[in-house]
């Protein structure tokens, strides 16, 4: 899926919305998958485990807001449903709506779990790029799966990494400005009981939640929603 739903720019993978997060099977590093998040003593395996119970795989080729669209929501991060911030001020308005729904979907959640990925042709993950290990230090593979094999002389590997960081400005807004200005793709952020998923992207971002809260942040953003029927 690229362009008209997620729609990174040239020269940077295409990828499937948060569903490439959800019931996935993973190739492990067996050593990291043993390690524990410092923050939480939580094993990765127990993360999968947990995962893959609040958010089961879903039928091939299709998409989460297309099986559950009363969960799903899509914001736009600019006025006008503008695409990239192109000013301090456009900046504080997109940072400042994403982190108004974080802290509606989770007043009480003081941490996250903050996914990322890359993706290239190697079954085994590589070093992550600068740019991410300079805005999420912490994070440990999680797990490596293959993304795309329509071409079988070239397989694209997806590669995740997880760790959980404060739900702060200055924990996540470095991470959200990469994800705004398409340096990076894929981040999900979670609370640490996985019971909603926000998947931000360069133009807003995608709620996955339960749908009384899902109604709650539409009612309360309305301004923020596309007016497409598809509310992509």
């Amino acid at each position: 899926m690229c362009d008209a739903d997620l729609g990174w720019g040239a020269g940077r993978c295409c990828h499937p919305e948060i569903n490439s997060a959800v019931g996935i099977v993973r190739m492990p590093d067996h050593g990291a998958m043993s390690e524990t998040s410092p923050q939480q003593g939580l094993g990765l395996d127990a993360l999968s485990a947990l995962w893959e119970q609040r958010w089961p795989a879903l039928p091939e080729g299709l998409q989460m807001r297309h099986v559950h669209p009363d969960r799903w929501v899509r914001f736009h991060s600019l006025p006008g449903s503008k695409r990239y911030p192109e000013s301090d001020d456009e900046y504080a308005i997109m940072l400042d709506r994403h982190h108004t729904v974080l802290n509606e979907l989770g007043p009480s959640d003081p941490e996250l779990y903050v996914v990322t990925r890359e993706w290239n042709g190697d079954a085994e993950y590589i070093a992550r790029m600068p740019q991410l290990r300079q805005v999420d230090p912490d994070a440990r593979h999680w797990g490596s799966h293959v993304h795309d094999d329509d071409f079988p002389d070239y397989i694209v590997y997806e590669h995740e990494y997880v760790s959980v960081r404060p739900r702060t400005r200055q924990a996540l807004d470095p991470l959200l400005r990469l994800v705004a200005d398409e340096v990076i793709a894929g981040v999900t952020l979670a609370p640490l009981d996985l019971r909603w998923l926000y998947h931000p992207y360069d133009g807003g971002g995608d709620v996955f939640a339960p749908s009384a809260s899902v109604a709650a942040l539409k009612a309360a953003h309305s301004d923020w929603l596309s007016t497409h029927p598809s509310g992509m």
